[in-house]
């Protein structure tokens, strides 16, 4: 019974270790993401989302010259 009573033992205390491990890291890690990760400020996001609309504005015109009626044709498939 003894041999029983030291492997429980031994595997609360290495799961308390490793638990405690596995959250030290993931702190670590998430100290570290902030300054890997670039925030953007307002005006950036707007200057970003205006090249996305004349990309699409682009591409939409594309598909009206090579591909006509295809609006029509993707309503009525939504």
């Amino acid at each position: 019974m003894e041999f029983f009573e030291f492997i429980i033992s031994l595997v609360a205390v290495g799961g308390t270790f490793v638990t405690i491990w596995v959250v030290l890291l993931y702190r670590r890690k998430e100290k570290k993401l902030p300054a890997a990760a670039r925030a953007y400020e307002l005006g950036e996001l707007s200057a970003m989302a205006d090249t996305m609309n004349r990309r699409i504005d682009t591409l939409e015109s594309i598909l009206d010259s090579e591909v006509p009626g295809w609006r029509e044709q993707h309503e009525q498939k939504h």
